[in-house]
């Protein structure tokens, strides 16, 4: 597979990164580790650095993480602000989701934006539709302390201005980051992992019951008589704080599902958390994605994200984030819960060649705006305008100023 490197280096811009990170085991970890892996790469500054947020689990991090904030204690908070200000960072932009932060909604990042001297951008990776008074206050509050708030889609943006009321010259739509690679032969990646000669349907992701796998499951029998050659890996292991809560029990459920219905031979579970590399890979060894999620209000989805920028045929639930990204005939929508709309569509497109290569290319072309080269460049454009922003600001107080104390001084009026 070969990647494209787009790394052109024309900005200096030394940015504090504040959110969850590898080796934590979490969607907004992973975000944080391809954005700045991606800025990095276009960004000439050296001393770019990341506070990453623990939980009671802790991590052994790489050195790129300068500082670490104790998500449950609110003065490691002030802490890390205080840090971040004596820093060389420039710009800081926090990656926001309500559960990686401690305090009611997430409450304590509210401690860090106070006491924080540098110029910030609030990435939203949650925006809910029906907020609760506590949620809406919460948000408001930390995107007024922010400099600029970026939305990952139309619908984000949309929700921020008119249910959160936030002032709509803060807000900026930058999409979610995806793989920047070629449209290649699944069969170059299918031999990779034994999947030679398979029609292969996937969905990953951190496990739990909000994925919806079972309804796949069930579509699959009815698959399986028409493709007998068809096979489905779920792939990645049990959300951590769903292992931690319930352990193994909805993977185990599904497990047995696959026996009850008899379809062992045509479901492979692959147990682990996956790496960069073989996410892509096994998504590039995929004939149609699959995505069943059961939250309606969902906002953005990585998976569904990447599924796009590999150019995946894809079938998903219509939460909100799949309406937007696979509108305009991008990809098909099946109801939440309807096992007979997912095999009805399976075998439609499975059977179609020519309307499977349709939908990919619709995919694929779409994606290309969302590679993680395009999105480092929208986000370095923002840091560069707030940096601009704040020294016109500086330069008008200070001229203020100096005027006010001259016209002061005239009036006969000493200042201290």
């Amino acid at each position: 597979m070969k990647t494209i490197d787009l790394s052109l280096g024309r900005f200096k811009i030394p940015i504090a990164s504040v959110g969850t990170y590898p080796p934590r085991q979490c969607g907004i970890a992973t975000f944080t580790y391809d954005l700045c892996t991606a800025i990095n790469l276009r960004n000439n500054s050296k001393d770019s650095y990341i506070v990453a947020i623990n939980n009671e689990d802790g991590y052994k991090y790489s050195d790129e993480v300068k500082f670490t904030i104790d998500q449950n204690d609110c003065k490691s908070y002030i802490e890390a602000a205080i840090f971040v200000n004596s820093s060389d960072a420039e710009a800081v932009n926090i990656q926001h989701e309500y559960g990686i932060y401690g305090g009611s909604e997430g409450e304590y990042l509210l401690s860090f934006l106070v006491h924080l001297e540098k110029p910030s951008v609030l990435t939203l990776h949650t925006t809910i539709p029906e907020p609760t008074y506590r949620l809406k206050e919460i948000t408001q509050l930390i995107c007024k302390y922010a400099h600029a708030v970026v939305g990952l889609t139309e619908k984000s943006i949309e929700i921020l201005e008119n249910v959160y009321k936030i002032d709509p010259a803060k807000l900026n739509l930058i999409y979610h980051g995806v793989p920047d690679v070629e449209r290649l032969s699944t069969d170059l990646f299918k031999k990779e992992y034994g999947l030679a000669g398979r029609k292969v349907l996937s969905t990953f992701g951190l496990i739990n019951r909000g994925k919806g796998i079972e309804y796949v499951l069930d579509a699959l029998p009815s698959v399986i008589r028409k493709q007998p050659d068809v096979v489905y890996l779920v792939l990645g292991q049990t959300h951590p704080v769903v292992r931690k809560n319930e352990g193994e029990a909805y993977r185990e459920f599904l497990e047995k599902k696959v026996d009850d219905l008899g379809i062992r031979n045509n479901v492979i579970f692959v147990n682990k958390y996956l790496e960069f590399k073989d996410l892509v890979n096994y998504l590039m060894a995929t004939d149609l994605y699959v995505t069943p999620n059961l939250s309606k209000d969902q906002i953005v989805s990585g998976t569904l994200a990447y599924a796009v920028g590999c150019g995946k045929a894809i079938i998903s639930t219509p939460y909100l984030y799949a309406q937007e990204l696979l509108a305009g005939d991008r990809g098909v929508l099946v109801d939440f819960r309807d096992s007979v709309g997912l095999s009805d569509s399976i075998n439609k497109i499975l059977g179609d060649p020519v309307y499977k290569e349709k939908l990919e290319f619709a995919a694929y072309k779409y994606g290309r705006q969302m590679t993680w080269p395009n999105i480092s460049r929208d986000y370095l454009r923002l840091f560069s305008r707030v940096l601009e922003k704040e020294k016109v600001k500086d330069s008008v107080f200070t001229t203020s100023k100096i005027i006010s104390e001259e016209e002061l001084s005239k009036g006969g009026i000493s200042i201290v």
